[in-house]
C-alpha cells in the first residue's frame, strides 16, 4: 500500500491494523516522523519501542528479522523503530520479508523513518505493492496544509483555535508539525483543556506559552552557523549550553533548514533567489523576517554537492547524538562548530 501526506490521515489508521512494515519517506522529514509516531498509537498493541539505526542494519541485515521475532523475557509486545538514511534498511527489510515468507514466524511491527529517501527508492519499490506493508511519502509542507494540521491537532487536544492563531503556530514552528504539536500541547495544558472539556484559545494565551520559546529559539544559532557569521557562532553556542537546549531539538532545526535550502535550490533551477515571487516564497516556507538570512545561506551552500554533503553530515551527527546521549551536547557543539568553519570559509 502507498499513501502520501494528503491521504495519510484518512487511510493510515486502517493500515495500522493490517500491516506489519511501515516505511516513511520524503522531503518532509518532520511530517514523516510525526506521522510515524501517530501511527504507532494506532497499532493494536504497540508495546515497547526497540530503536535501531539504518547503519546498524546495513552492517547486519539479518539483525532486523532476528529482533522482530524475538519475544521479550516477560512476553510483552513490542515494535521496532528504525531511523535510516536513504536505502540503508533495504537489505534488512528484504531479509525480513523473505524469511517471513519461508515460515520464520510472526514478526512485530517495524516502522522505518528514512531521511533522503523517496517513493522511487529501492526500499519503497520493495514494499509498495505488498498487502502487509505501507509506504508513506511526505512531500514538502506548505503553510495552508500545516495550518490545517494545527487545527486538527488542536481539535484533538480540546483547544478551540481560530484560523489566524493556527496559522501563527504553523509559521512559528517553521512548518514543522512536530514543533506545532508541542505548541498545541502546551496551549492545552495552559488552558486546562481536553477533548472532554474544550477551551477557546486567544492571542494572549498563545503569547503566554510562547514568550520564553521565542527568546530561546533555535533560529539565531541556525543563522549564525549556516550563514558563516563568525562573530556570532561562539556566542550562540554558549547560549545553547546556558539555556540547556535539547541537542536533538537543536539539530532538527538545522536539518529542517538544510531541507528547506534543498527545496529552494530545486525550485530555482538556474534562476537566482531574487527571482522567486511571493507565492513561491510562501510555498517554500520563506517568511519575510527570514528571507535575508535564507538567501545568504543559499548562496553559501547551493552550488555543487555542498547541500548533499551538509545533509549527510547532519544525518550522521543525528545518529551520533542518539547513540551517545550522555555526550550529546558536546558532540552537537563540535559538529556545529565544524559546519560553521566551512560556512565561514565560504563566506570570505
Amino acid at each position: 500500500m502507498k499513501l502520501t501526506n494528503r491521504d495519510f490521515a484518512a487511510k493510515a489508521r486502517g493500515a495500522a491494523q493490517g500491516c506489519g512494515i511501515f516505511f516513511f519517506c520524503g522531503q518532509d522529514e518532520a511530517g514523516a516522523s510525526a506521522a510515524a509516531n501517530e501511527l504507532v498509537s494506532w497499532l493494536p498493541e504497540p508495546g515497547e519501542r526497540v530503536e535501531m539505526s539504518g547503519a546498524e542494519l546495513r552492517g547486519d541485515p539479518a539483525k532486523l528479522g532476528d529482533e522482530a521475532r524475538t519475544t521479550s523475557l516477560f512476553g510483552d509486545r513490542r515494535h521496532i523503530w528504525v531511523r535510516a538514511s536513504g536505502d540503508e534498511a533495504h537489505e534488512a527489510l528484504k531479509v525480513l520479508v523473505e524469511t517471513g515468507e519461508s515460515g520464520a514466524g510472526e514478526a512485530c511491527p517495524v516502522i522505518v523513518v528514512a531521511t533522503s529517501a523517496t517513493d522511487k527508492s529501492r526500499t519503497a519499490k520493495l514494499l509498495e505493492k505488498r498487502k502487509d506493508a505501507l509506504v508513506a511519502m511526505f512531500y514538502p509542507p506548505d503553510l495552508q496544509s500545516v495550518t490545517r494540521s494545527v487545527r486538527g491537532l488542536a481539535d484533538g487536544a480540546g483547544v478551540r483555535l481560530g484560523g489566524d492563531l493556527a496559522e501563527r503556530i504553523a509559521r512559528a514552528a517553521n512548518l514543522d508539525v512536530r514543533l506545532a504539536r508541542s505548541e498545541v500541547e502546551k496551549l492545552a495544558l495552559y488552558l486546562d483543556a481536553s477533548a472532554q472539556s474544550p477551551q477557546t484559545a486567544n492571542a494572549e494565551d498563545l503569547d503566554a506559552i510562547g514568550a520564553a520559546s521565542e527568546d530561546d529559539g533555535f533560529t539565531p544559532l541556525v543563522n549564525a552557523v549556516m550563514g558563516g557569521q563568525a562573530p556570532k557562532v561562539g556566542t550562540e553556542l554558549a547560549r545553547m549550553k546556558q539555556l540547556g537546549l535539547n541537542p536533538v531539538g537543536v539539530l532538527l532545526a538545522f536539518e529542517r533548514r538544510a531541507a528547506q535550502l534543498a527545496r529552494i535550490a530545486a525550485a530555482l533551477g538556474s534562476r537566482s533567489f531574487g527571482d522567486l515571487d511571493r507565492s513561491e516564497e510562501a510555498r517554500l516556507g520563506i517568511f519575510f523576517k527570514e528571507k535575508r538570512d535564507i538567501g545568504q545561506q543559499l548562496a553559501l551552500w547551493r552550488h555543487g554537492d555542498k547541500l548533499d554533503r551538509l545533509t549527510q553530515r547532519l544525518v550522521a551527527l543525528h545518529r551520533e547524538l542518539l547513540t551517545n546521549s550522555q555526550a550529546a551536547e558536546l558532540l552537537l557543539a563540535q559538529g556545529l562548530a565544524d559546519i560553521a568553519r566551512v560556512a565561514v570559509a565560504r563566506a570570505r
